[in-house]
């Protein structure tokens, strides 16, 4: 691994510190080097705090001082901002602080800051590289890019199911098709997102709360919105936890078109990225309408047979690409973009 790779690696680590929680801006890392020598680093921890830039050069300047970072080189997995938002531009953070060169792996998604900071950095005789570990960076931004693009958020859809493509077991035994580790991955899933969108009937059916239940995993963000797509709200159990719990305000029941939906949540709510954990009939009108952008399934070893299946009907096959499997106890689970 070059110098370049090794360093933006690491600010890719910083970077993943963020998912889920800085909605609705990107994930982000920086690392300060200077003469081979990590100065300092950070991660944009949450929308209306310093930048992940800014992070970094605050914990340099606090290890080793202002003059430290004459010179010194600034990795960043996404090109720094050059406008003021809630939090002055990164660009200026960098140039005030003196630094000679910024590496970052890529460009900013959203068209009208594209290449800005290139020519604000140059113009200040601040070199500038990009594209190191380019498709790395892009994996974390997928979600903030796609809104910039569409308007519409990351959607995920997670299913459990038997080696027969059940959802559910039997009636008179366990609710629980897969085990408790499969069960702990779905709760680091629920932490990657803003939003988790299920339907009435599953909300009917399983009364279920879907919140991030592992303290580590929720810490340094709010639970996530709690969306419910139903025709018939008034048919929906009131005590169910999604209505009844403290989190209750952050619980929305829509009904109408999906794209809409999810395109209003974008807007009203500034959502990026979407966990979609509900029954096959939902699933199905979201793949039909080409809604889903990445599947996460988890097989249990069992055959329960009868109904219901994990997806309803649909008129042409999602295939999957970049397919990661792994083992969680007994079960297996599939990762893949659609």
């Amino acid at each position: 691994m070059s110098n370049d790779a090794h360093w933006m690696a690491m600010a890719l680590e910083e970077a993943r510190k963020g998912i889920g929680k800085t909605t609705p801006n990107p994930p982000v890392g920086s690392v300060i080097v200077k003469d081979g020598i990590l100065l300092g680093k950070g991660w944009h921890r949450k929308a209306g705090t310093p930048h992940a830039e800014r992070v970094a050069l605050a914990d340099a300047r606090e290890r080793h001082g202002d003059a430290a970072l004459r010179g010194a080189s600034a990795y960043v997995t996404l090109e720094p901002c050059s406008t003021h938002g809630r939090t002055p531009p990164c660009v200026q953070g960098l140039i005030e602080a003196s630094i000679s060169e910024v590496i970052y792996a890529c460009e900013d998604p959203n068209p009208a800051h594209a290449g800005r900071a290139d020519q604000i950095l140059t113009k200040n005789q601040i070199v500038v590289r990009k594209n190191i570990l380019r498709e790395e960076a892009e994996a974390i931004l997928r979600p903030f890019a796609k809104v910039h693009r569409t308007g519409l958020p990351w959607v995920i859809l997670k299913t459990a199911m038997s080696l027969d493509g059940r959802i559910t077991r039997p009636a008179g035994e366990s609710s629980w098709l897969t085990s408790e580790a499969a069960r702990l991955d779905v709760q680091h899933l629920r932490s990657e997102v803003d939003m988790i969108l299920t339907s009435g009937e599953t909300v009917r059916r399983d009364h279920p709360a879907l919140t991030i239940r592992v303290p580590e995993l929720s810490a340094g963000r709010e639970q996530p919105w709690r969306l419910v797509i139903s025709q018939h709200p008034d048919t929906l159990p009131i005590t169910a936890p999604l209505f009844a719990d403290e989190w209750k305000n952050r619980t929305l029941v829509r009904g109408g078109d999906l794209t809409q939906i999810l395109r209003t949540c974008v807007i009203q709510q500034g959502i990026l990225s979407v966990l979609v954990e509900a029954g096959g009939k939902l699933a199905a009108e979201l793949l039909q309408h080409n809604l889903v952008d990445e599947v996460v399934t988890y097989l249990a070893p069992m055959i329960t047979g009868g109904l219901p299946a994990i997806a309803g009907e649909i008129s042409h096959p999602h295939k999957l690409k970049n397919i990661v499997w792994s083992q969680l106890g007994p079960d297996v689970k599939l990762r893949g973009l659609i």
